[in-house]
Order: structure tokens, then C-alpha cells, then sequence
């Protein structure tokens, strides 16, 4: 925030309170007033007009039409775009729900966005074992292993995004072109796998992967589970490529 500045400088508190008024808005919703947002946070009423009008000035919160109340504004809008992707579409959640009730596992759709990985669609009912290491330590994963697969292919310095040597990771995805997708067993959940297979577009670049989570003899022998998922990956490559 550009008045966020001056407030860091001076009242390192500051930003603190800013934050709890814009979780204060949040909570009670669009058209909360300078009043009532005083009054929840038992902040002093000057304080909080000052916070209100450095956050609207910055566009984390917006006037409603009477002047009277607050709203979440357009860069809070996009922060949650940020951390929660939207839902794919829903010609893609059928065949999700339809791969669902054919396989005995934990079937999610993941994005790939250059060097990040969005998880679009996990499995509620077999739920990721660690979301957050597996989007962030590529190597770790069936899901992070087919990117890096992708960014050593296409030249990409991906060493800050594995969690060991570099070549100890490389040597987990060479044999993903002969496979046709990437594997891991053991890992995160001992006992249990993933793997995932990839969606591209017309070019040939990942834009998408369908992973499976199952115990690791299902993953490591696939047998017809690879069969389903390579024939969902191909259903939903016009729908997201």
C-alpha cells in the first residue's frame, strides 16, 4: 500500500491494524460502516477512519455507492484469484465425477502455470496428503515431478524449486517419456503413491496433469487405472487446454 509505507516506517503496529480492518470488513460484509467496524475491533474511531481511507485510497476496499459503507475492493479480489484458482469447468468436474466413481483412489486435476502448480480439483473425498510441500518442493510429488519434467525439457532453471541435489532430482523424472507419466512412492504418505498423467495443448506445452493417489502396489503396478486415467486426461484436454 502506498500510505502502507510511511505507516511501516513510523508505526510498525500500523500495519497490523490495517489488516485486522480489512479483516473486519471481510467478516461483516459489504456495507459495513466506519461506526460498526470501530465498534467489533473496540479501535479508536479516528484510527479506524485512517485505516478505512488508506485502504480504500489503495484499492483493498471500496466505498459503497451511499458513502456510508465499506467493501472488499478489486486487489483483495485478486489476491483470493491468486491463492484460490477458480473452478475448472463444468464439463470438466463430469469427467472428474465420472473418473471418481470408476477408480478406487484420490483423483485430482492440477494446473501448471509456467513454474507453479494449481491445484483446480482435489479429491474430497481422498483429500492431498501435503498441498502446500508439494506445490513447493516440485520433487516430491507425482504432480511436481511432471512439471519438472517439463522445465528440464525446456531448459528452465528449476533448482530452487527441489528439495535435493539436483541431479538426484533429475534422476526421478528420466523415465517419464518412456512412460508417458510421472510417479512417486512412499514419499509424502508411506504405504501410499501418486501418479499423474499429463494434458497439453496443441503446441505440446503442460498446461494440465490428472493424478491418481492410491497405495503404492496400485501405483507402481497400474495395470487398467492408467488406462482410465489416460482416457480421462484425452476427455479433458479441449475442455482446459
Amino acid at each position: 500500500m502506498s500510505g502502507a509505507g510511511e505507516l511501516r516506517a513510523r508505526q510498525p503496529k500500523a500495519i497490523h491494524s490495517a489488516l485486522t480492518v480489512l479483516e473486519e470488513v471481510a467478516r461483516c460484509g459489504a456495507g459495513v460502516t466506519a461506526q460498526e467496524v470501530s465498534a467489533g475491533l473496540d479501535m479508536p474511531r479516528a484510527t479506524t477512519y485512517r485505516l478505512l481511507n488508506l485502504l480504500v485510497q489503495d484499492e483493498y476496499l471500496v466505498r459503497m455507492p451511499d458513502l456510508r459503507g465499506f467493501a472488499l475492493g478489486r486487489k483483495v479480489v485478486e489476491l483470493a484469484h491468486l491463492v484460490a484458482p477458480p473452478p475448472p469447468p463444468q464439463a470438466a468436474r463430469e469427467v472428474m465425477g465420472r473418473l471418481r466413481s470408476s477408480v478406487r483412489g484420490g483423483v485430482h486435476l492440477v494446473r501448471y502455470e509456467g513454474e507453479r502448480i494449481r491445484i483446480v480439483d482435489a479429491d474430497p473425498d481422498f483429500p492431498l496428503s501435503d498441498e502446500h510441500r508439494i506445490v513447493r518442493q516440485i520433487d516430491t510429488s507425482a504432480i511436481g515431478r511432471l512439471l519438472l519434467h517439463e522445465l528440464i525439457r525446456t531448459g528452465v532453471d528449476w533448482s530452487p524449486l527441489v528439495a535435493r541435489p539436483k541431479d538426484d532430482a533429475a534422476a526421478l523424472v528420466s523415465d517419464v517419456d518412456r512412460l508417458g507419466y510421472a510417479s512417486q512412492l512412499g514419499e509424502l504418505t508411506p504405504g501410499y503413491g501418486c501418479l499423474v498423467v499429463p494434458i497439453r495443448d496443441a503446441s505440446g506445452g503442460l498446461v494440465a496433469g490428472l493424478s491418481l493417489s492410491a497405495p503404492s502396489v496400485r501405483v507402481e503396478h497400474p495395470a487398467a487405472l492408467l488406462d482410465l486415467m489416460i482416457d480421462g486426461s484425452r476427455q479433458l484436454q479441449p475442455l482446459l487446454a
